[in-house]
């Protein structure tokens, strides 16, 4: 029988910032300058990855208040049943491009009929799990990446294309330019098993600027 996969709690959290300080002098420098970062943990299921899918490509601020209109809307209650009965006009109305729109009602159709279980993400490795998430219209890498790290709490997770990830990255390596990814990947090499704790870190200094 396969283990069950690895989910992170605060106190892995700091276990594994305190590790991450210790082979790393710039995760020890934002870790003295801005504390232990938060667990950023997130209800697992199909309400989180519609919030998801509107912050894809936007600001969080921009994102948060389309989401709040969303749950305004529907009473607190983002189901697939009620994404599939809102009208499109309605979607238009609180802020939801019509390309999102289209990615929220395909996701709402596939969980609705059955075809996708989000319980079912649990027991798999985190390959597998992006995989499955990748088969949904509108998610990819970067939102199956952020629904393992902040909804399973996968505690290796790299969220490919991260700008605050990227930029932050920049600074503290005192790059030209924001690395791609194989480059990222090199750089964070030393960060394995902990990369979703790193990222945490690099993510509370971005919100420090």
């Amino acid at each position: 029988m396969q283990p069950k996969p690895l989910r992170m709690d605060s106190v892995f959290l700091r276990h594994a910032c305190d590790q991450l300080a210790a082979r790393d002098p710039a995760l020890d420098s934002i870790l003295r300058q801005c504390g232990y970062p938060s667990l950023w943990d997130r209800e697992p299921g199909f309400s989180t990855l519609v919030h998801i899918i509107l912050e894809q490509q936007v600001s969080l601020a921009s994102a948060n208040a389309t989401w709040a209109r969303l749950l305004t809307l529907l009473n607190g209650r983002v189901t697939p049943s009620h994404i599939l009965q809102l009208p499109e006009e309605r979607f238009r109305e609180i802020g939801f491009s019509m390309q999102k729109m289209r990615f929220a009602k395909s996701i709402a159709s596939e969980v609705h009929s059955g075809k996708f279980c989000f319980e079912s993400l649990d027991l798999l490795s985190d390959d597998d799990v992006k995989t499955q998430l990748k088969r949904l219209h509108g998610i990819g890498d970067w939102s199956a990446d952020i629904y393992l790290s902040e909804c399973l709490l996968r505690p290796d997770i790299l969220p490919k294309g991260d700008i605050a990830i990227l930029e932050v990255t920049r600074q503290i390596r005192g790059l030209d330019r924001r690395p791609d990814h194989e480059t990222l990947l090199q750089l964070t090499d030393h960060w394995r098993p902990f990369r979703s704790v790193a990222t945490r870190v690099l993510w509370q200094r971005y919100l420090h600027r």
